[in-house]
């Protein structure tokens, strides 16, 4: 359904189809990446490795407390009179609950979460994380490798996605009449002053840069995951001509897909991956080591539980530089960056629902639902690892996650055939993810809920083709771009932090104009 604030459609003019000074800072940005790489490759990867470093280190316990104070503060807003507040000022939702949690599901995390699934738990397996003491490799240190994955993929990294920030843009947009852009998460602090001035434009452009950076990687690896997957499985070259043709394929897929919006190809793409899912999971389950799965999910999450504090105060100080860089800082910091405009795309697909139905169904239903995916996945790696089955000692501490992934598919039962299916299921989920940002970014790009549908091209093709110059140059260089969500995490957290109570604000806002609860300061005795 169209929003009646704002103007729809495809009536825009050239000026409605992006901020200049948006268009000019983020694709700028982009271009002088590129263009730095080819002019000194290494120069540029030693730039952001070392600003990457400093921003972990500096601002990693920041970001901790910022995803901390974000998820105790929805579960609690939840649980007030404030969230039966409807999304939008609508009475039905606009899409049937499925559907719905299907878009949720493969669009916030997605992308990552399949990617690392397989190789994560595995790799705390057999490398002991910080928080824990267990001899690494043995069967004392399952339930810790699964509850440190857990930490990383859990209820604060969704919860930062889509639930404070989500409800100050919904009362900005559709009370307010505001646009779906990030400079609105500023909007109750700065008033008018951050949507019109120069400030805004730089708020919006540094979103952008920052989910560019973060969509470009999963879309780059990818490529080379699949390119990777179909020479051991299928004999076919593994190299670049083959990566820029899986590269060709993704970006078609994920391009039309947004293209076509919210209703109609994103919905579908996103329902097609839940089924497929759900069928991977249930073979892996019913097939695979059934009762060793089942107790390890249960162990791991009475670990995530009550070693969650311990898990999630760790810093520089109680472990290794190195670790809190690669791992916790580094997750938390890439989905800082993507909060923004995710928050935006869970906006937009919630109206009509509740406050509280959205807050639980980001911050506790899909992170219940990736830990279990994470447990069928790498939990039946450790399992055959600890067996002897696989050995993924050596490519891990190389930090070779497609490595993982195909070799654990493989010991799956089904063998290739699940591979397979995992290989596009990882693409599929990709795509998700893809048409999303591009949808999202062409929100911000002209603050309309229906953006042209050439803008949604123009930012699928350009992530497309960011990715296919610097696999190019070679697949560290997208590591390199990647590296750079952290550094500009530190604005986009800036940017999310007034939520913390604006976002509480915004819900008894609404729920005051829906007349769910009074204004309680027109309830007060009069003095005397």
């Amino acid at each position: 359904m169209k929003n009646d604030n704002l103007k729809q459609g495809g009536d825009y003019s050239i000026a409605q189809l992006g901020d200049p000074i948006v268009l000019t800072l983020s694709v700028g940005f982009v271009l002088l990446f590129i263009g730095f790489s080819l002019f000194d490759l290494q120069g540029v990867a030693d730039v952001i490795s070392g600003g990457f470093a400093w921003t972990a280190k500096i601002f990693g316990t920041y970001f901790q407390m910022l995803l901390l104070a974000t998820f105790f503060i929805a579960i609690g807003l939840a649980c007030t009179p404030a969230a039966k507040a409807k999304i939008g000022n609508l009475a039905k939702p606009e899409m049937s609950t499925f559907r719905w949690l299907s878009i949720i599901m493969c669009t916030l995390l997605a992308g990552g979460g399949v990617f690392f699934a397989a190789g994560e738990p595995i790799y705390h397996f057999v490398v002991t994380p910080p928080a824990f003491d267990t001899e690494p490799g043995t069967a004392a240190a399952v339930s810790n490798a699964m509850a440190q994955s857990f930490m990383h993929w859990g209820f604060l990294a969704w919860a930062v996605l889509g639930t404070l920030v989500s409800i100050v843009l919904a009362h900005a947009h559709y009370v307010k009449g505001k646009p779906l852009q990030p400079r609105t998460i500023l909007y109750p602090v700065f008033g008018e002053r951050i949507m019109s001035g120069w400030l805004g434009s730089v708020v919006d452009a540094c979103c952008v840069i920052a989910i560019v950076a973060g969509t470009v990687g999963p879309i780059g690896f990818l490529a080379t995951q699949m390119s990777f997957g179909l020479s051991e499985l299928f004999g076919l070259t593994d190299g670049i001509t083959s990566q820029m043709a899986i590269l060709l394929v993704l970006a078609l897929i994920y391009i039309t897909s947004a293209m076509t919006g919210v209703h109609r190809g994103i919905q579908f793409l996103s329902r097609m991956n839940v089924f497929l899912a759900l069928a991977i999971a249930a073979i892996i389950f019913v097939f695979g080591p059934t009762l060793y799965l089942t107790n390890t999910y249960f162990q791991s999450m009475g670990e995530y539980v009550s070693s969650f504090m311990t898990m999630v105060s760790m810093t520089s100080d109680t472990a290794p530089d190195w670790w809190m860089q690669w791992w916790t800082v580094f997750f938390f910091s890439w989905f800082i960056g993507y909060a923004p405009l995710m928050a935006i795309f869970v906006a937009r697909i919630s109206r009509g629902r509740s406050i509280r139905e959205m807050i639980l169904a980001v911050a506790i239903m899909a992170p219940i639902a990736t830990t279990m995916w994470f447990t069928l996945l790498g939990g039946s790696g450790i399992f055959y690892q600890l067996n002897g089955v696989i050995d993924l000692t050596e490519a891990l501490n190389n930090f070779r996650f497609d490595v993982a992934t195909l070799t654990v598919a493989q010991a799956l039962p089904g063998g290739d055939f699940m591979a397979l299916a995992i290989l596009v299921l990882t693409t599929v989920f990709v795509a998700t993810t893809g048409d999303s940002m591009s949808y999202s970014i062409a929100v911000v790009s002209s603050g309309h809920d229906q953006p042209n549908t050439f803008v949604r091209a123009f930012w699928g093709l350009a992530m497309a083709v960011t990715a296919g110059i610097l696999l190019y140059m070679g697949a560290g260089q997208i590591g390199a771009l990647q590296q750079f969500i952290v550094i500009t995490a530190i604005p986009v957290s800036l940017i999310i932090l007034p939520s913390l109570w604006q976002g509480p604000k915004a819900a008894y806002a609404m729920a005051r104009e829906q007349g769910l609860i009074s204004d309680q300061k027109a309830e007060l005795p009069e003095a005397g």
